[in-house]
């Protein structure tokens, strides 16, 4: 059974901190080269592959001793924090020079193509430690997945249907800030449960 709580809470959580990513504007440029379907197909598919690992990991996670547990989900949010706050002042991610016109590829290619820069982009992520948090936190695996990939698939959509006038009209500085008092709030409320537990 979903939890539609834990499914809108992984939903709200990873969407803002995935749209100033340097995933969205990798999805930008494959946009450029390619046809939209494939490239959404690949990208959601890299996506979907990503969240299932981070799920995992966190579900691992949830057989360690309860403080243990929201100790380390603490530290994760807050290093996501900080890690967020410190690149509010950077802008979008270089991500290279587009090609002037849509490359005539097949459309198994372009998808595989997209699928490859996205899986390797993703390693790592800030998606992915929210991700793995949550899923360390509500012992709700697959709704913390659902919600967690329609997040993900919501940014490709954005990306990859929207083209490049998304990323001119996004306050970046703006999002990773809010994302990073997001997290801070997520590691305060672990923290206290950590000293909770270990207290109770």
């Amino acid at each position: 059974m979903l939890s539609l709580t834990v499914v809108a809470s992984a939903f709200v959580l990873v969407l803002p901190v995935e749209l100033p990513d340097k995933t969205l504007f990798a999805s930008l440029v494959l946009a450029t080269r390619f046809a939209p379907l494939p490239v959404f197909v690949g990208v959601g598919t890299a996506f979907g592959l990503q969240v299932a690992i981070a799920v995992t990991a966190g579900s691992l996670l949830s057989l360690l001793p309860e403080a243990l547990v929201s100790g380390v989900v603490a530290v994760l949010f807050l290093v996501g924090a900080v890690l967020l706050w410190r690149s509010a002042a950077s802008g979008p991610e270089d991500a290279g020079e587009a090609a002037a016109a849509r490359e005539q590829t097949s459309f198994l290619r372009a998808a595989a193509i997209s699928f490859g820069v996205l899986f390797a982009a993703e390693w790592g992520d800030l998606s992915q430690l929210a991700t793995a948090g949550l899923a360390a936190r509500l012992d709700d695996p697959v709704s913390v997945f659902v919600g967690s990939w329609a997040a993900l698939l919501t940014v490709s959509a954005l990306a990859v249907f929207l083209g490049s006038r998304l990323a001119d009209r996004l306050p970046v500085a703006l999002i990773r800030r809010l994302a990073a008092g997001l997290f801070l709030v997520f590691a305060v409320l672990a923290a206290v449960e950590t000293v909770r537990t270990l207290t109770g």
